[in-house]
């Protein structure tokens, strides 16, 4: 839909309210230019708008897809397309929601074609149309008024990543494990930020070309162009700095996964201990609880029983004594580290 539609000549708007498609186009004859601005046009739309003002219908083409990474393309009426992207945090989902802005550039028309609920420009036609010097360049004046808001509204993207990021930080490093699948989702909008962020660099820069912008607003654009390259700088120290984030996180769940196996091991280590003290009195029970007849006619008094059970738990433990001398007595032969195989005696060559 049409959200605003006006034509400016000398600084000043000519008139106030939206303006029909057609009345736009004949105003552009007369002057000056006009700035046209679409939220989420449907294709009919988009055909009304590039059949009234003669777009190139692969610029067109070009405003309905959904960019992953801002650009220019210059076409040979000379119209040129600038698509950006622009970010906004959610405070109560804790994500950036991200948005679009396609912007049909000409010497008489200026048409931006928004996507998403992140793409508000009613501060920048306002910030312009407070600045009637800015205003009289022509329409170049609006790439300086819809850079100029893109930018500022990345600052309190960059603080609030900056915010969860101190606080996972601060769960890894204080020997907390932090939930792995937040760091990732973090480290994700992070990325997709930084995609939005490092590409406009270039297309900042080429208005700062010669005979790319006029005279007087080459110190804005400049101005611009420096507050982008310190959020630049900052969404990339995010990104290495969750990197290393992540790295902590996974070796802080490895303690904890070692410290769980001591506790494993402390726990049948115990139980081992218990079994063992209560082997005999199973042994006891399993061979005297067997009918056997020479068990019932052979065992009459206690003495006999004490005689046998004795026998019975002494002789295992005097023949696991035996094997475990022997053993000592005669270890194995010592194999190789890397191969494991047994190494072959050598002997002294004779002279």
């Amino acid at each position: 839909m049409i959200v605003d539609c006006a034509h400016y000549r000398d600084g000043r708007r000519q008139h106030e309210g939206a303006m029909p498609l057609e009345q736009a186009a004949a105003r552009c004859k007369l002057g000056g230019f006009v700035w046209l601005g679409v939220f989420e046009p449907g294709p009919e739309e988009l055909s009304r708008v590039r059949e009234v003002f003669g777009l190139h219908e692969l610029a067109v083409e070009d405003a309905r897809t959904f960019h992953l990474r801002p650009k220019a393309e210059q076409y040979e009426d000379g119209t040129e397309l600038i698509i950006l992207r622009t970010a906004r945090y959610d405070d109560e989902r804790e994500e950036v929601d991200t948005g679009e802005i396609s912007i049909f550039l000409a010497e008489h028309f200026v048409i931006t074609v928004r996507q998403g609920v992140a793409s508000e420009l009613h501060e920048a036609r306002s910030r312009l149309e407070s600045r009637p010097e800015l205003l009289k360049t022509g329409s170049a004046s609006t790439l300086w008024a819809i850079f100029d808001q893109v930018v500022d509204s990345y600052a309190p993207v960059v603080e609030e990543l900056e915010r969860d990021i101190e606080q996972i930080e601060a769960t890894v490093f204080s020997g907390a494990v932090a939930p792995t699948q937040r760091i990732y989702s973090l480290r994700r909008e992070v990325t997709d930020f930084y995609r939005a962020v490092h590409p406009l660099l270039a297309v900042l820069g080429r208005r700062l070309q010669p005979g790319k912008s006029p005279p007087a607003l080459l110190p804005y654009i400049r101005d611009v162009h420096d507050h982008l390259l310190l959020v630049n700088e900052e969404v990339a120290a995010q990104r290495d700095l969750l990197t290393t984030v992540l790295e902590a996180n996974i070796a802080v769940i490895s303690v904890e996964q070692n410290k769980i196996n001591l506790r494993q091991s402390a726990t049948m280590e115990r139980l081992t201990i218990l079994a063992s003290v209560f082997l005999p009195l199973s042994f006891v029970v399993g061979f005297f609880g067997q009918n056997f007849d020479w068990l019932v006619s052979h065992i009459g008094s206690f003495t006999a029983f004490l005689v046998l059970t004795l026998a019975g738990l002494l002789l295992p433990c005097l023949m696991l004594y035996v094997w475990l001398r022997r053993r000592r007595s005669h270890p194995p032969p010592p194999t190789s580290e890397v191969t494991g195989t047994v190494p072959r005696e050598t002997t002294a060559p004779r002279e």
